[in-house]
């Protein structure tokens, strides 16, 4: 892979939008990357250790959080940090869950082969529409992302080779709930150690400052095209494994289900709720989102309502979500 800049790449001054902003640290502690690693695998091994334990409800319901998180961390280092908003998250979630189904029913693949190998389709078709879509900013890649997931839907829906509108069933039984969320919290921990990589390293400085101003940054030789191609296929990658599993815990996948639109929007909602472009907001998000549709799964409409209003009044009061919010209220405790 050439490198993502054609030469070194200046200091950012304190005025520069994609210059980190001076922090100072009230705790006793520094965080390291190390310290920072030990403390996310004692959460995941806690998460592990605890499911063991827990019932299948408890299981159903954070097999859905886990998958929500990683559709939003995904979609937030695409949006939040590369300033690329795409509406075709449907389209590569669709695109995983029927990867993974083919695979497993016409090549007899082994659940562990399928799933990453529905991730590597989901990116290999990334790849493949990155030439054009780039050629679009703003709104219009928006909606060109929302063009190609509705048109994928639409041929999915006529084309018999895959079922049809009818969809296709998996030929073999299911895992159990702890089997399933098992996967998904293994999901969850590869897209975070990902994640945290990209956005705590040199490539973190490029897609910021291919967010903040691409024809700039191409001016001081950063390799924009290339930059957003390495992040549009992580999160095709992520958001193709997230609808293998989806497919999995199913047994079948049909064209209006895989490539629904609430899986772009719910995951969009995600994101904006919990804060775009920050490391806690797709987990406070998603916490949000899948705690209100437990407590109101009667009441879906009024789900829907209740998620919507709250969405309408962070973009307008709290811009930077939650995790701007518990910021804010972190530091004023630490001034005062």
């Amino acid at each position: 892979m050439p490198p993502l800049i054609n030469r070194p790449l200046p200091p950012l001054s304190p005025q520069s939008p994609t210059a980190e902003k001076p922090y100072r640290r009230t705790s006793c502690f520094r965080s390291t990357p190390f310290m920072r690693a030990v403390l996310g695998l004692v959460v995941f091994a806690t998460i592990a250790t605890a499911s063991i334990v827990a019932n299948d409800y408890i299981l159903e319901v954070g097999f859905q959080l886990l998958l929500a998180i990683a559709l939003a961390e995904a979609w937030n280092l695409m949006a939040g940090y590369g300033g690329m908003v795409s509406l075709g998250t449907a389209a590569f979630f669709g695109i995983g869950a029927y990867a993974f189904t083919v695979l497993t029913n016409r090549a007899n693949a082994p659940l562990l082969l399928a799933l990453p190998l529905a991730g590597i389709v989901g990116a290999v078709i990334a790849l493949l529409l990155a030439g054009a879509v780039f050629r679009l900013r703003g709104l219009y890649f928006a909606v060109a992302t929302l063009a190609f997931s509705e048109a994928l839907r639409l041929f999915m829906v006529n084309y018999s080779g895959f079922g049809g509108a009818t969809g296709l069933f998996l030929s073999k039984d299911p895992p159990g709930p702890h089997a399933l969320f098992t996967l998904a919290l293994e999901l969850l921990a590869i897209t975070t150690l990902i994640i945290s990589v990209a956005t705590r390293s040199r490539f973190s400085i490029f897609l910021r400052a291919v967010r903040d101003d691409e024809d700039a940054a191409a001016q001081i030789g950063v390799r924009t095209f290339l930059v957003k191609l390495v992040t549009f296929l992580i999160a095709s990658f992520v958001t193709s494994i997230a609808g293998a599993l989806q497919a999995v815990k199913v047994g079948a996948v049909e064209p209006y289900g895989s490539f629904g639109l609430p899986w772009t929007f719910g995951t969009l909602s995600i994101v904006m709720i919990g804060g775009k472009g920050t490391r806690t907001g797709p987990l406070l998000g998603a916490l949000f989102v899948t705690l209100l549709g437990e407590l109101l799964a009667n009441w879906p409409a009024l789900h829907l309502m209740i998620t919507g209003a709250v969405l309408v009044m962070v973009l307008r009061f709290a811009p930077d979500g939650l995790a701007g919010l518990w910021k804010q209220r972190f530091e004023q405790g630490d001034s005062s």
